[in-house]
């Protein structure tokens, strides 16, 4: 469960340059019948995994309930690329 934190620490305190695009950008791309690249699917998976692992570790509801508002902002702003990295592919 540490390493879940410290990965979604970094994630959170990450600094952006810019506009990046981000989990749910691929999302709404996929959504509009644009074709994903592989490694934009394999994002998505990667994020998803990391996703549910990190909230079915959750002990009690109020921890799982601000998890889940992190992941959201996380799938927002972060770039997705950060996703193809070996941490994720768990």
């Amino acid at each position: 469960m540490e390493q879940k934190q410290d990965i979604l620490s970094k994630l959170i305190s990450s600094k952006s340059t810019g506009l990046v695009t981000s989990i749910n950008d691929l999302r709404d791309k996929e959504f509009s019948g644009i074709k994903l690249t592989a490694e934009e699917r394999f994002a998505l998976s990667n994020f998803d995994k990391y996703r549910i692992s990190v909230l079915n570790s959750q002990e009690d509801e109020e921890k799982f309930h601000n998890q889940y508002r992190q992941l959201q902002v996380i799938a927002n702003l972060t770039d997705w690329k950060e996703f193809l990295k070996d941490e994720f592919a768990r």
